[in-house]
């Protein structure tokens, strides 16, 4: 009787068509005993069950053994399927003349009922959601504490080891978030991102007077003057000054005032500045002394053009008296969109599961609430539109170069990624790998093609940074570069600059020859001209961020830079590639600008950080060339053993 539509479609059958289940062969067919009359057949069991009737069991054997032969109908297997599985049939006798050996080699007998091999999982088998949200909630209070406490001008040894407790925290919980699912982690790194990010809304800023420039610069700018046409002591804006960015009498008395002479009198904003007071008019000796909180009141602002604009809408749309925690709300929003942006572009990546555990190193980063929420810097705008622009790149071209200069427009220093954003585009076929040379080549390349890649790039990303700044030069009688010149030659980055030694740049340099004042820059750029010629020809351009990466990073460590804010760029940078050991360079900015105030003499202190850093670089590099060789050799191992 041909087999039922019902029993060929059962699992154990189909698996053995498409070939999951070898096919064995059938057992011996015995002649079945006599049919019993139907009086004597037994009825259907009452429950409704399919276990099996007696009268479907064969007759025993006749050769007198009581072993009994497999059941038409087994029981339902243990994996939770109501559907029963096909019986096991016995292995094939073997046969006459088949050696012990060939026996050991053929295919064992299925067992019964065996349940699917269950999938491990990734380990970690104690972490629990439970535990991260633990983790989670310990940063958030030590970050809380430390924003609470005042202690970089009076103790910044202290904030030193709630830095560290915190970084240990953060770890901690990086590490622990790469046990979740990919939906699981998101949900954690999106939330964690909000509320770590809500801790520095808690107080004014600590470590930086930089957001109070902002405000000014927008305060300016909505008065219809140029930020870059007057200096803040300029008495021609004496009109704007307000009283918390011009504070008078006693509450001049504290760390990070600058003294500012007493305007004579209150000129309309536009107007010629005047002349300083000469000795035939000293001030007034009674005159209340007045100060400003702004850094460097004497020079131009420095800002590009975007990073004036984004001032500007601070401040329009920011309440009368609010003074810093618009530009405090704004750093936080950035930086949540910046997480938003990571977990988006997680979800179109090879593994979304690691790639969303990868983005936590930018969103659970305590440099995040410090520098760009608490400080409100506005690194954390470039820093948006650089990750918006790397992940654009790969797919559209124009649209990522427009966004990376729109991130050069915002800071200026998101310009060393755009070679990263060109990574292969120098690449020849002699460096493409065997497999992609094998594939038949749709069209070839023309040698312009290059130059058309690299032209889709940076034609919009200039265009973008000269629209930005076309409007300020028209607006402006003064140069719109500001103190950029000044600054350069202040942070000691001047070739025979004095002030190197004393702000610790050039510190890796310093260790191998000393005063590298007069020869670090030509050194600095050929060291930074062969690691973007690198990047250009072995470059990956489906993951520009890496070469991002690596140029930026570079830069870093051979500049030194004693600003703790620029390291935002290698924070996102890292979330972006997952090389966690480049996150060594942030911690090297906080030894060098906080931790040195704590002890005498403390550039060894800022010199220290930067050569663990670099140390740790050169380790994660050389693990990850001896896995990816590693890798090489099991993959080419099968085909040494059939060519041997």
């Amino acid at each position: 009787m041909p087999a039922s539509p019902r029993r060929l479609l059962r699992p154990g059958r189909l698996a053995r068509w498409i070939g999951r289940v070898p096919e064995q062969a059938p057992p011996p067919r015995s002649v079945p005993g006599p049919r019993p009359p139907a009086r004597a057949r037994p009825a259907p069991p009452p429950d409704g069950t399919d276990e099996p009737r007696p009268s479907e069991h064969p007759a025993p054997p006749p050769d007198g053994t009581d072993e009994p032969r497999p059941s038409e109908h087994p029981a339902p297997p243990p994996d939770g399927t109501d559907e029963p599985r096909p019986p096991q049939r016995p292995a094939p006798p073997a046969r006459a003349g088949t050696t012990p050996a060939a026996q050991e080699h053929a295919a064992p007998p299925a067992q019964e009922h065996a349940a699917p091999p269950r999938r491990a999982r990734p380990g970690c088998r104690w972490v629990t959601p439970l535990g991260l949200a633990t983790l989670l909630g310990s940063l958030v209070a030590v970050l809380a504490i430390t924003f609470r406490r005042d202690d970089f001008h009076t103790a910044p040894g202290t904030l030193s080891r709630w830095y560290a407790i915190a970084w240990a925290l953060f770890a901690a919980a990086a590490w622990t978030v790469r046990c979740l699912g990919a939906r699981q982690a998101a949900v954690f790194v999106l939330a964690g991102s909000a509320a770590v990010a809500a801790t520095g809304l808690l107080a004014p800023p600590r470590t930086s007077t930089d957001a109070y420039r902002y405000a000014w610069d927008g305060r300016v700018q909505a008065a219809g003057i140029s930020p870059y046409d007057h200096a803040p002591e300029d008495p021609a804006l004496a009109s704007l000054r307000d009283r918390w960015l011009f504070p008078r009498g006693s509450a001049c008395h504290g760390p990070d005032r600058a003294p500012v002479r007493p305007a004579p009198g209150r000129p309309t904003p536009g107007a010629a500045p005047h002349a300083a007071p000469g000795p035939a008019h000293p001030p007034s000796a009674t005159a209340e002394p007045q100060c400003t909180r702004l850094n460097r009141p004497s020079v131009h602002t420095i800002y590009p053009p975007a990073a004036e604009g984004y001032f500007l809408l601070v401040h329009r749309s920011a309440p009368s008296g609010s003074a810093l925690l618009p530009l405090q709300t704004g750093g936080a929003l950035l930086s949540v969109a910046t997480t938003a942006v990571l977990l988006a572009a997680a979800r179109r990546r090879r593994d979304p599961r690691l790639a969303t555990a990868r983005a936590a190193l930018w969103a659970w980063c305590p440099a995040v609430p410090v520098e760009a929420v608490n400080n409100a810097h506005v690194d954390a705008l470039g820093v948006l539109l650089t990750v918006a622009g790397l992940v654009a790149v790969p797919r559209r071209r124009a649209l990522g170069g427009a966004l990376l200069g729109a991130a050069t427009a915002a800071k200026l220093l998101p310009a060393v990624t755009l070679p990263g954003a060109l990574s292969g585009v120098l690449a020849t076929a002699a460096a493409k790998p065997v497999a992609e040379l094998k594939k038949p080549a749709r069209r070839l390349a023309s040698p312009a093609e290059p130059i058309r890649r690299a032209a889709a790039i940076v034609l919009p990303a200039t265009a973008v940074i000269a629209l930005g700044y076309l409007p300020y030069v028209l607006l402006s009688h003064s140069s719109v570069l500001g103190y950029l010149t000044g600054y350069v030659a202040e942070e000691g980055y001047e070739t025979g600059s004095t002030a190197a030694d004393d702000k610790n740049r050039y510190a890796l340099l310093r260790l191998l020859h000393p005063g590298p004042e007069t020869w670090a820059l030509p050194v600095i750029a050929a060291v930074l001209l062969v690691v973007v010629a690198w990047v250009l020809l072995r470059g990956d351009p489906q993951r520009p961020w890496r070469g991002a990466l690596v140029v930026t990073g570079t830069a870093f460590l051979l500049m030194t830079p004693g600003y703790p804010w620029y390291a935002l760029l290698v924070v996102a940078l890292v979330a972006l590639d997952g090389r966690w050991e480049w996150l060594g360079l942030p911690l090297a900015g906080v030894a060098q600008y906080v931790t040195a105030r704590a002890v005498d003499d403390g550039a060894w202190v800022g010199t220290l950080g930067y050569a663990v850093a670099g140390a740790a670089i050169m380790t994660g590099w050389a693990l990850r060339a001896r896995q990816a060789r590693q890798a090489r050799q099991a993959a080419s191992a099968p085909w040494r053993n059939w060519l041997n």
